[in-house]
């Protein structure tokens, strides 16, 4: 099943498409990021009119492939990006690579993870087993993770490569043992290929807190315009908090970006992610006199990744987080 790629497409006709060029002027942003229900904040604000009430112009399109968007970054094309904090850290990221943390938007309770052929009782019995997995995606790191604890390593396994989008169709093949994926495609895979007895080996619900998504920014054009991105973020948290008051109206606005029913959104949500208010994501991101929770997480998932080769520069969370748009985001300004 590929409905989430025909979504990618309706959100990028409903949203014009990213286009080439240097950053723009103070009245849009244009933005990538997975086909991850984490990020549909940013979509149902564009539909509830809360960038419009701020004069601001939010062009967004779905894009898996990691390379794409930090080919985008640099030359230009969009000033903005959501991911992981892991993959935002992962190669070939460097010092000087564009993008700065301006604040979070979700957090992974169980929508990263591996999933595994029935006969496969613990990580252990992947040892010498294919498994199919992208690269610098959580669920990778989650099983780096799961490996060490076991005495393993990726060198352990017949890792094979792949685009998370093809998880049905990787799983489907018997010779592969598990697939490291998130959701919607995770629950798609335990659902659909019912011959194989599959289940969730590994999940983001095993590392609390560690798998969090945060929103970045070009740093040149934060620092030529650094009111629209309040104005971004401000959309974003208001969509957050209309989630909060009514779910399920919410989960309805976001379908169709998807290409799920309401009833799925609301599934993937209830038992994937959990979204973070205005005030948590100042409580992660902090200011610059007072540093938030997410400095010592960065570290924390740096350091793993160095460890486990998905890094090659050790980033320092100070020159990677920018508390300045976070803080006071909602003076004078409609919550």
């Amino acid at each position: 099943m590929r409905r989430p790629l025909v979504a990618a497409a309706f959100a990028a006709a409903l949203f014009s498409a990213v286009s080439s060029g240097p950053a723009l002027a103070a009245d849009t942003i244009r933005a990538l990021a997975p086909t991850w229900v984490g990020f549909a904040p940013a979509l149902v604000a564009n539909t509830l009119g809360y960038y419009a009430e701020e004069g601001l112009s939010v062009d967004f399109k779905f894009e898996d492939d990691r390379s794409n968007v930090l080919a985008a970054y640099a030359r230009g094309d969009i000033e903005v990006d959501m991911r992981t904090v892991g993959e935002h850290q992962g190669r070939p990221r460097d010092a000087s690579t564009p993008g700065v943390i301006i604040g979070t938007i979700d957090i992974s309770v169980g929508g990263d993870g591996v999933v595994s052929d029935g006969s496969i009782a613990t990580v252990a019995d992947l040892k010498g087993k294919t498994v199919a997995v992208e690269p610098n995606i959580p669920a990778r790191l989650l099983l780096q993770m799961a490996l060490a604890k076991e005495g393993l390593s990726l060198k352990d396994v017949a890792l094979k490569e792949i685009a998370t989008a093809d998880t049905l169709a990787v799983f489907a093949d018997e010779s592969v043992a598990a697939v490291g994926t998130y959701e919607p495609f995770m629950s798609q895979a335990v659902k659909a290929v019912t011959n194989r007895n599959p289940k969730i080996l590994v999940s983001s619900k095993d590392a609390p807190g560690l798998i969090t998504d945060i929103i970045t920014a070009r740093q040149d054009d934060l620092a030529a315009n650094p009111e629209k991105y309040k104005k971004f973020l401000r959309g974003i948290y208001r969509a957050v908090d209309f989630y909060k008051k009514d779910p399920a109206k919410f989960a309805e606005l976001a379908a169709p970006f998807y290409g799920l029913t309401a009833a799925e959104v609301t599934e993937i949500i209830d038992s994937s992610l959990a979204y973070t208010t205005y005030e948590e994501a100042a409580t992660f991101i902090g200011t610059k006199a007072a540093p938030g929770t997410l400095y010592p997480l960065f570290d924390e998932v740096m350091k793993l990744n160095l460890d486990y080769g998905a890094a090659d520069t050790k980033l320092e969370a100070a020159q990677q987080i920018d508390p300045s748009v976070v803080t006071g985001l909602f003076d004078g300004a409609k919550r």
